[in-house]
């Protein structure tokens, strides 16, 4: 008989999924770290602050009155009739209830589970093509397929809807939105939304709203929840929020979705009951004090993550083959690259680069690890602390110049 292999398994689903060229790249600056070298985590989306005190506090008190047992699957009744008077009123989104809440571990598993209850193998979901490379690997998850648009710096990196409905097709289940955009950081405007959900309308389509980043803008410009311009489109949304941006409790891994539609909450009970039987307890009596208590730690993030735009912008502008764009929204600054700057630093294209300045100790992120159509692209993330970002960009900026560094 032939020995036993364990390797011969059919393919899989999880087969198609990749291992993330952030978490690699992440890799690598940690171990540098580990040994002692200087390090710039440009790389990863993770803010800085600390968690504000009255959140921590809760936490410490729900740990010394024993919260530390099994809770409902769905979340705490206390967050979720919490959430669901901050989106009636801070998100405009009429007749949510606490019933339409459901606490996730994280808007990722937010989005897992929005796609694995909402898709059916062979449909197909629009998405912004250049976008979080995990919305993608989750659509390929549930069976489905990722249906990339392309947005142009040329027009601020806009979800055009012409372009939307030229991509549907009799497959076509969902359109997904990212407002405030990881990774470009633009923000759609609310003629935008409205017409993207009036071309939902007209084909019968669910849309994904994605508003992890609902917080993180800068002014002019404002965030418009989807779901509360859908009239009665509003059941046929699903919205994913999440607590790691507004509030800087991203190791606490708590996020929430949000749908009116009865078919999708019974799916979404049992898809949450079979994956994390409900959120960690003491991080939602956190989130419930996040949500409740004071609110002036989210001004304070935005005015920071202002500055240390403004700061990355500048030392990115003026670089030979290099176009920073100014993001509305969110904490990355997405940069065009063209081919003089490989020519002249020696290396073959951006996933190359990103390569050689993790090297050097400069966290980027390639932008093919975003999409088909922004492969001569870098994004940098400015969610470290303020040193950080000001002494990092001055490196950053001499490194892509060539200049010896000082």
């Amino acid at each position: 008989m032939p020995a036993a292999t364990a390797d011969v398994l059919p393919p899989h689903p999880i087969d198609r999924i990749s291992f993330g060229k952030i978490v690699q790249i992440r890799e690598v600056l940690l171990r540098a770290q580990a040994e002692g070298q200087r390090v710039i985590r440009f790389e990863s989306g993770d803010p800085s602050f600390d968690v504000a005190p009255h959140v921590l506090d809760a936490i410490a008190a729900a740990a010394r009155a024993g919260r530390t047992h099994y809770v409902p699957n769905d979340g705490i009744p206390e967050l979720r009739k919490a959430l669901a008077e901050k989106l009636r009123t801070k998100n405009a989104m009429e007749g949510v209830k606490a019933e339409h809440v459901f606490l996730t571990n994280g808007a990722m598993h937010a989005l897992f589970v929005a796609f694995g209850t909402l898709l059916l193998p062979g449909d197909e979901v629009i998405i912004p093509d250049p976008m979080w490379t995990e919305v993608a690997e989750n659509i390929r998850l549930a069976s489905a397929t990722p249906v990339g648009v392309p947005v142009r710096m040329a027009s601020d990196y806009a979800y055009e809807p012409d372009a939307i409905a030229a991509a549907i097709t009799p497959r076509t289940r969902a359109i997904f939105i990212n407002s405030p955009h990881n990774p470009t950081g633009a923000v759609l405007g609310r003629d935008t939304l409205e017409a993207i959900i009036a071309i939902a309308r007209e084909h019968d389509l669910w849309i994904v709203s994605d508003e992890a980043y609902e917080d993180v803008r800068y002014a002019p410009h404002a965030h418009h929840s989807t779901a509360a311009l859908a009239g009665d489109w509003a059941p046929r949304v699903l919205s994913v929020f999440s607590f790691s941006k507004s509030h800087a409790m991203a190791g606490l891994r708590t996020g929430y979705l949000v749908t009116q539609s009865s078919l999708l909450r019974e799916r979404i009970q049992k898809l949450l009951r079979c994956t994390i039987n409900g959120v960690n307890s003491l991080a939602q009596w956190g989130a419930l004090a996040a949500v409740t208590g004071p609110q002036d730690h989210i001004p304070m993030m935005q005015a920071e993550y202002a500055k240390r735009r403004d700061v990355m912008v500048k030392a990115l502008t003026g670089i030979p083959g290099v176009r920073p764009f100014a993001p509305h929204g969110a904490f990355y600054v997405w940069t065009e690259l063209d081919q003089s700057l490989y020519d002249r630093l020696g290396v073959a294209d951006a996933d190359a680069l990103s390569a050689w300045l993790a090297e050097r100790g400069i966290g980027s992120a390639p932008g093919d690890a975003f999409g088909h159509a922004c492969a001569d692209a870098m994004r940098f993330a400015f969610s470290c602390d303020t040193r950080m970002v000001e002494e990092g960009s001055k490196l950053l900026r001499a490194t892509l110049l060539g200049e010896p560094e000082a």
